[in-house]
C-alpha cells in the first residue's frame, strides 16, 4: 500500500491517503517490519542521539585521526562563534561546526550515524540540528525530519546511487544535502512540493562532483565537503521556503546525477587515482601516511 519509487509517487501517496509524508514512510516501514509506529520512532531516536552525541565529541573532546590529517577544527569554530568571529552569522557557522565535528569523529573511527554514508555523515545532523536550536524545534520535529530524510534517500537509492565509488561525491554528499533540505523544509512547515524544490535545488548545485580521498581515507577532502554539504541543504531549503522552484523536478536531478556518475572516469570515483588525491601535495600526505 505505502510503495513508492519516485518523490513525486511519495507525494501523490500522502496526498490520496490524506496522510503526511511522515506518516507514508512509516507506514512503509510497518509493513516492511511488522513493527509498530512506536517502535519505528523509538528507533529513530535512538539514531538523533548517537548524532548528538557524535556532535557533542567532536565540538568538545580532543580528537584526532590515526592518520592525523584531521581532528580538531570543528572546535576552532566554536572557538570563532564564541568570539563573534563568523562571517556566515550563528545558523549557517553552527550547521558547518556541527557537521565537520561529526565527520572528525568519523575518521576517528568513532560512532557516527551513516546518512546516508559515513563519508557525509556530519551533513544531516549538521544542518537539522543547528535549524532545530535556531528555530526551538523539539525532539519530534527533528524525527520527523529525518523520516523525510530517510525517505528522500531510499528514492535516490532507488533510482541512482548514494555510493561514492559508483557515482561520485554527488551521490554521497550530494544525496546527504537533497536529504537534508527537503527535511529542513518539512521541519519548518513548507509545503510538499517545496520539499520537492529544495531536494533538487541542493542536488543540482552537485552535480558532477567527484569523489577523489587523499590516501584514500575519508579525511581529505571528505570532511569540508560535509561542512559544504550542510550549507548547501540551508541554502536550498532558504530558497524553496522562499517559493522558489527548480525548473527540472527533483525525479529527474536524481536521474541526471546517475546518468553523470556513470559517465565519471573510474579514477574520480573514490579510486584516489584522480583529482585531489594526485595533487603533488595530495601524493605527499599518501607518501607520509603510508611510510608510518
Amino acid at each position: 500500500m505505502y510503495n513508492f519509487n519516485r518523490l513525486s509517487e511519495l507525494i501523490e501517496l500522502a496526498k490520496k491517503e490524506q496522510l503526511s509524508i511522515v506518516d507514508i514512510i512509516i507506514g512503509r516501514e510497518q509493513e516492511l517490519t511488522n513493527k509498530s509506529r512506536g517502535e519505528i520512532r523509538a528507533k529513530m531516536a535512538k539514531a538523533l542521539t548517537v548524532m548528538r552525541e557524535s556532535v557533542e565529541i567532536g565540538l568538545s573532546e580532543d580528537i584526532k585521526s590515526t592518520s592525523g590529517l584531521s581532528g580538531g577544527d570543528a572546535k576552532l569554530l566554536i572557538e570563532a562563534q564564541k568570539k563573534g568571529a563568523t562571517v556566515t552569522g550563528t545558523l549557517l557557522s553552527s550547521a558547518i561546526a556541527k557537521a565537520i565535528a561529526v565527520a572528525e569523529v568519523n575518521a576517528a573511527m568513532g560512532r557516527i550515524v551513516a546518512v546516508p554514508t559515513a563519508g557525509s555523515c556530519g551533513i544531516l545532523p549538521g544542518a537539522l540540528l543547528a535549524v532545530a536550536e535556531a528555530k526551538d524545534l523539539d525532539d519530534e520535529a527533528i524525527i520527523d525530519g529525518l523520516f523525510v530524510a530517510s525517505g528522500i534517500g531510499l528514492i535516490i537509492a532507488k533510482q541512482a546511487t548514494v555510493s561514492g565509488a559508483e557515482g561520485g561525491c554527488q551521490a554521497e554528499c550530494g544525496s546527504a544535502a537533497a536529504m537534508a533540505a527537503g527535511a529542513i523544509v518539512y521541519m519548518l512547515e513548507g509545503k510538499e512540493e517545496q520539499v520537492l524544490d529544495a531536494v533538487a535545488i541542493a542536488l543540482k548545485n552537485v552535480l558532477g562532483l567527484v569523489c577523489d580521498p587523499v590516501a584514500g581515507l575519508v579525511e581529505v577532502p571528505c570532511i569540508k565537503r560535509n561542512a559544504g554539504g550542510a550549507t548547501n541543504s540551508l541554502m536550498a531549503a532558504e530558497l524553496a521556503l522562499a517559493g522558489i522552484k527548480s525548473h527540472i523536478p527533483a525525479d529527474e536531478v536524481i536521474i541526471a546525477m546517475k546518468k553523470i556518475g556513470q559517465a565519471l572516469a573510474p579514477q574520480l570515483k573514490e579510486t584516489s587515482l584522480g583529482g585531489l588525491a594526485v595533487t603533488p601535495t595530495g601524493c605527499k600526505l599518501k607518501d607520509e601516511i603510508l611510510s608510518k
